[in-house]
């Protein structure tokens, strides 16, 4: 052993724990406790941001910000493949997309409640009612008002539904 030093180690100082490296580190455990949904779906996802990283013209690592973009966008992914496999009657193709999305859910922020997301927005329409946007402007207006404070946090088409039922109410 002599000579080798541990993988992810520099001047023998422990390297700070990322998201990617937390979801190699549970993938291993899934493939170890034969956990094989666990296991095909961080699977998938890790190829999903290993795409992201090679896309462009230089391979990059992702930041933990772009590393939860791929993520939500795969759970995201396996919402609407269950809703279309519910609906085209294949039941048990759509609990496997549910439960996949379960398993990246973990690794998500705490999604917002409809109160919650309700009262940002409010308190955005408002903010933008008071800085002169009115009309169709307004809605692009509150939006980028709303999106930093809930990133991460609501869908958004969530967000844009509820932009649109406060600027109607």
């Amino acid at each position: 052993m002599r000579g080798h030093r541990a993988l992810g180690t520099c001047d023998n100082r422990p390297m700070t724990t990322t998201l990617k490296s937390k979801l190699q580190e549970d993938l291993n455990a899934a493939i170890k406790g034969r956990d094989e949904l666990r296991s095909s779906t961080l699977r998938l996802t890790l190829a999903a941001i290993t795409k992201e990283e090679v896309a462009g013209k230089e391979k990059r690592e992702l930041s933990d910000d772009e590393v939860l973009k791929v993520i939500t966008k795969e759970a995201k992914k396996r919402r609407e493949a269950a809703d279309a496999f519910a609906q085209g009657g294949r039941p048990e193709q759509a609990e496997r997309e549910r439960a996949e999305g379960e398993v990246l859910a973990v690794y998500l922020p705490k999604q917002l409640g409809d109160d919650e997301l309700d009262a940002i927005v409010a308190q955005a329409v408002e903010e933008a009612r008071a800085a002169g946007a009115e009309g169709p402007r307004a809605m692009g207006a509150v939006m980028k008002i709303v999106n930093p404070k809930v990133a991460g946090q609501a869908e958004g088409g969530r967000v844009a539904a509820a932009v649109k039922k406060h600027l109607a109410g």
